[in-house]
Order: C-alpha cells, then sequence, then structure tokens
C-alpha cells in the first residue's frame, strides 16, 4: 500500500491505522517487544533535512525488529547526478518499503510510479505530508476522544506547509470546522479552500489570531519556512508574526490543544511547554505509533488485538 496523500485513504481506514497506533504505544515506548517486522528493510530516502519524521521512522521500524538503510542527497550518487528515477530502481532491490522526502512537490508519486515496494510520502515540496496527519489525527484523539466536529484553529504558514495542506483535508472529511489564519500572503491555496468547502467543511480565513482563540479545541500552530520563500524580503515581512505565550491563554478552553509539526522558533513561547495545552512534544512522539502502524499495514502484517 502506498501512501502519497491522504486521499489514498478512506476515513474508515485512517480511523483503523489510528487504532493499531494504540495498541502499538507500549511497543513506541519500549516497555513491550514485538518483532512485526523482523526480516524486513525500510529504506529512509530524505532528499531534503528532517529530524522527527526520518528517527521516528527509523525508531518504528526498530522497535518492530526490521532494519533501516538511510540515505540522503549528501553523500550518495545523487550528488552524482543520479536520477531519482534510476536511486528508486536501486532502492527496489534492496529494501521492502520507502519513505521518502523530496523538496519537489510530486516526487512521491513518481517514485511510487517507478518501483513495486510501498512508497511513503514523507514529504514533498509544499505538497502534502501524510504520515504526519496520521500523527496529527492519534494526537487530536487522544486529546480530545474524537476527531469529529471539532473547532481547530490552523496557523502560519498555510500556502507552502505540506502539513496543512494534508491535515486540513482530513479534518474537512470528518467534519472539523476550520479557522485559517495567515497572513494574505500566506494564504491557504485556492483550490484546497475551494475542496473543503465543496466537501460541506465550515471554513474561516483571517488574518487575526487572538479573536479566535477562545472558541478552539485545537490550535495547530506552524513556523513561516525560510526556505520555501523565493524571495529574502517577502520572508522578512511575515517572519514572527504568529506567537502565542502564555499570557495568551487566560480566557482558552480547558480542553483546548496547542500542536505544531516542530521545529518550533518563535510562534509557541517556552512559557506554554509546562501548562496543560502543550501537546506538540507528545505529538513528536505519536510518529512512532502511528509509523508503525503505517508500516505494517503497507507490508501486510496485521498488529494484534492484545500486546504486552
Amino acid at each position: 500500500m502506498d501512501l502519497i496523500t491522504m486521499n489514498n485513504l478512506t476515513n474508515e481506514e485512517s480511523i483503523s491505522l489510528l487504532e493499531d497506533a494504540k495498541k502499538l504505544v507500549p511497543v513506541a515506548e519500549g516497555s513491550v517487544h514485538l518483532p512485526l517486522l523482523q526480516g524486513k528493510v525500510l529504506a529512509n530516502l530524505f532528499f531534503e533535512n528532517s529530524t522527527r519524521t526520518r528517527l521516528s521512522f527509523e525508531t518504528a521500524m526498530k522497535r518492530l525488529g526490521g532494519e533501516v538503510l538511510n540515505l540522503s542527497e549528501v553523500g550518495s550518487s545523487v550528488k552524482k547526478g543520479e536520477t531519482l528515477y534510476d536511486t528508486m530502481q536501486m532502492i527496489d532491490g534492496y529494501a521492502d518499503v520507502a519513505a521518502i522526502r523530496h523538496p519537489k512537490q510530486g516526487a512521491a508519486q513518481y517514485a511510487a510510479d517507478a518501483v513495486n515496494i510501498p512508497i511513503l510520502n514523507a514529504g514533498d515540496g509544499a505538497g502534502n505530508h501524510p504520515t504526519q496527519t496520521l500523527l496529527d489525527l492519534f494526537t487530536i484523539r487522544q486529546g480530545q476522544g474524537k476527531i469529529e466536529g471539532l473547532n481547530v484553529l490552523l496557523v502560519g504558514d498555510l500556502r507552502y506547509g505540506r502539513t496543512v495542506h494534508s491535515l486540513s483535508h482530513a479534518l474537512g472529511r470528518f467534519g472539523a470546522s476550520l479557522t485559517l489564519v495567515s497572513p494574505n500572503s500566506l494564504k491557504m491555496p485556492e483550490e484546497i479552500v475551494s475542496d473543503l468547502k465543496s466537501m460541506g467543511c465550515d471554513v474561516q480565513e483571517s488574518d487575526n489570531l487572538s479573536s479566535s482563540l477562545e472558541s478552539s479545541d485545537v490550535v495547530y500552530m506552524t513556523r513561516i519556512q525560510r526556505e520555501r520563500f523565493p524571495d529574502e524580503a517577502e520572508y522578512e515581512k511575515v517572519a514572527g508574526i504568529y506567537k502565542l505565550s502564555k499570557e495568551n491563554l487566560s480566557s482558552v478552553r480547558s480542553g483546548m490543544m496547542i500542536m505544531h509539526p516542530l521545529p518550533r522558533v518563535n510562534e509557541i513561547h517556552s512559557s506554554i511547554d509546562s501548562t496543560q495545552y502543550a501537546w506538540y512534544f507528545k505529538q513528536a512522539f505519536n510518529g512512532v505509533p502511528t509509523r508503525m502502524a503505517l508500516l505494517c499495514r503497507s507490508l501486510g502484517v496485521d498488529v494484534p488485538e492484545v500486546i504486552g
């Protein structure tokens, strides 16, 4: 099973993966040994910088007894001019499944079309990041007990942010109400907003963060991505435009969750880290059980009902 966008999964399949992830939490924590993927090999193909995604994929595979091959542009034949197609042909013979992150939108689908092994999109340019979406949904469900019908605030770089592109579609399918907060230059692409509205999703757009905090169940912060801007001057105009500190939370809902795909720069002050609202570090850990569930599903391995 490939996962290139969230459209590759029905709502029922997404929930099934989240249920598997819940069962795998003790394995992700290291308290239970469950070598479901012993003898299997994951290729981690990261042509763009990554910390959490790459390491959580590697941790997930190793906790399940599998092995990992790591490839980056630096130190590989990509630096010699090898095409993505040729690289994928090699990987097809070395691994059972591959996770790929690439700066070009559409690269994950291209890779999937080139090989027979399952391909998991770990981020393609400003396109999609479906494995991040799965761990985000898992975290929201963990904190709110459900995904359906929530008020979710998506904040920051909505134009280039692949995490919010994937997540907005998924939340829309589950009936969430979305408020999109960004400067005008970083608004959610019109085609995505149009898609959300066509599926019946309640979508509001704003440039004001504070006015929407009180009614939100989830606040999903993102950093302004310097690396996506073709013009440094345009980046400087919006850098640091949205910041959350403890003082901003005096009238928010008691169960409100603050999430962030990380890395953060200055969008969330460290004073929030010790509050009940901070979910971003739990969110980062949740990449392990959700990617465990996805690896098992991609390789046709069932997760047992009772673990530990």
